[in-house]
């Protein structure tokens, strides 16, 4: 009787009509009466029915859906101290509002009192702390990733750390992966064990964001031995739950030889490809690059198109640069210079050097008024002084020979110091002809010898003929046929025109000590095959005797 009677009574108390309603709302067929008796109660001011009116407006559950009118009664409800409700607020506060700004979905007049703009990333933080203090372990978790990794304003790696903490200790897996990342926000990557700990615990616990996080550690070696079998796997297990960061790394690690597992060319093609149809523009771009190289399963020209475009249109210098390649020799589309500049700017734009380079090469080798007029995107100066050192000798060549600015010759020559000293072989063998000639910079043959050796050891040929030129006399250095003559030679097996006659020329008359007739008529004759004209003298004298 006793049991009998409670039933009775629970069916007249709010909290068992809220119950009965939330029960109605899952069956298809007494839905619309569930939200209707929701909706009597929200509005008679229980809190707990506010919040599921919210939900049931935002899922479309019972009632038509209406992204407008969910925010208003989940606002209504965080506002009045319930937590999930709170919790609610703040993740959507941090993404683009339901159904966006157009007519069906959120409008900014529709936007509850209080809220000014959408997406809130500080409103959201304080939604999210509101329900961490309510005891909420989810929001705990997702109040210290936004303190360590939210607005600057309202970042705090202490109190980070507490909130995570607190959520993982009431087993919230996404405690230890804000944890782990309110550590690594902190300082290097990976190089505190309490962060590695507290990742693996979320990576176990199926978190794939933490799975995907796991598997760069090991990839890259941070905080841990390098692995790229553990990354492999951990990769794995993210791209089965459809992280396509992890999909991306996942394809490409699959295309290595490891000790661990052979190339599987099959399986990471599957993977790059779902990584790229899902917005990965490096996958897109990778899949470009294993058509283009004839790598891929199938190797096919247009798939390379088909990929550098989807990875191109998404920003991707690369894959501008090499459409450019592929519209310049008529791969997989037809021929058309004018699509291939348009592409090499694009990349050019979007900061590819190379691209910058070639643009360059282009304008300087038309000469004249062009050199003068060089594409706005052709700016080398950014990337060289980041200390690319290809931009580096560019920028210098483009101040040298005013390709797209006025010419500044001191200040090519400093950046071609820099670009040298960074290793740049024309580099170093352009500055030890600025120092030879005094060009820019003041005149210093004994340094300049040494640029050009280091260029002409790297086997360039022009560093190779100037090195012949410096030691045959001249610039004030005493001279030293035999180190002339073996420059030239060198120089001249490498098929330089001019050094091939002068390489005739010292073993013809005897400069450096030796004759030998028959090694300066095959340079001399090599030359003249260049059109040296200048050659025919020496081997006509070389006849004649």
């Amino acid at each position: 009787m006793y049991r009998l009677f409670s039933r009775w009574r629970e069916g007249f108390t709010a909290q068992g009509r809220l119950q009965r309603a939330t029960s109605w709302l899952k069956q298809e067929g007494r839905a619309p009466q569930g939200f209707a008796l929701l909706g009597r109660l929200a509005q008679d001011g229980m809190v707990a029915a506010q919040y599921q009116v919210a939900r049931a407006y935002l899922e479309g559950c019972g009632v038509p859906r209406s992204p407008a009118e969910g925010v208003r009664w989940m606002h209504r409800a965080a506002t009045a101290g319930h937590a999930e409700a709170c919790f609610a607020m703040a993740l959507m506060l941090l993404v683009d509002p339901p159904d966006g700004r157009g007519a069906d979905g959120l409008l900014p007049a529709c936007l509850p009192a209080g809220i000014e703009c959408w997406p809130d990333p500080v409103a959201a933080t304080g939604w999210a702390e509101r329900a961490a203090r309510l005891g909420l372990p989810d929001a705990q978790a997702l109040y210290g990733y936004l303190l360590a990794c939210g607005p600057e304003s309202l970042r705090d790696e202490q109190a980070a750390r507490f909130w995570c903490a607190r959520a993982a200790q009431a087993g919230c897996p996404q405690g230890d992966l804000g944890l782990a990342v309110a550590h690594l926000a902190a300082q290097a990557p990976g190089t505190d064990p309490d962060a590695v700990a507290a990742l693996n615990r979320a990576a176990e616990s199926g978190l794939p964001t933490a799975q995907y996080m796991l598997g760069l550690l090991h990839e890259r070696g941070w905080g841990m031995a390098r692995d790229t079998g553990q990354a492999a796997l951990w990769y794995g297990r993210a791209a089965g739950q459809g992280v396509r960061p992890a999909q991306a790394r996942y394809g490409a690690l699959l295309l290595q030889d490891r000790e661990d597992a052979p190339r599987n060319m099959l399986m990471a093609e599957t993977w790059l490809r779902r990584a790229a149809l899902g917005g990965d523009r490096e996958a897109a771009a990778l899949l470009g690059d294993l058509h283009a190289r004839g790598e891929a399963a199938i190797p096919a020209d247009h798939e390379a198109v088909m990929w550098y475009r989807m990875a191109a249109d998404q920003g991707h210098a690369l894959a501008c640069r090499m459409l450019a390649v592929l519209y310049q020799q008529g791969r997989g589309v037809a021929a058309d210079p004018g699509l291939a500049r348009q592409w090499l700017e694009r990349a050019a734009a979007g900061g590819d050097v190379t691209a910058m380079s070639d643009l360059a090469a282009t304008v300087l080798a038309a000469g004249g008024e062009q050199a003068a007029t060089l594409p706005a995107v052709v700016d080398f100066e950014p990337a060289a002084r980041a200390g690319d050192p290809v931009a580096t000798f560019n920028l210098a060549v483009s101040l040298h020979a005013g390709v797209g600015r006025p010419v500044d010759r001191p200040a090519a020559a400093l950046w071609m110091e820099r670009a040298a000293r960074a290793g740049v072989v024309n580099a170093a063998y352009w500055y030890g002809r600025m120092l030879l000639e005094g060009d820019g910079v003041a005149a210093a043959p004994a340094q300049a010898r040494q640029w050009l050796e280091q260029a002409a050891m790297h086997g360039l040929p022009e560093a190779m003929f100037a090195l012949g030129a410096l030691y045959g006399g001249g610039h004030g250095l005493p001279p030293d046929r035999e180190q002339a003559l073996h420059w030239f030679v060198q120089a001249a097996q490498a098929g330089h025109a001019l050094a091939q006659m002068m390489a005739g020329r010292y073993l013809a008359r005897g400069l450096a000590g030796r004759v030998d007739g028959a090694q300066a008529r095959h340079w001399l004759e090599q030359a003249l095959a260049q059109g040296v004209d200048a050659a025919r003298a020496d081997y006509a004298q070389l006849a004649g005797g």
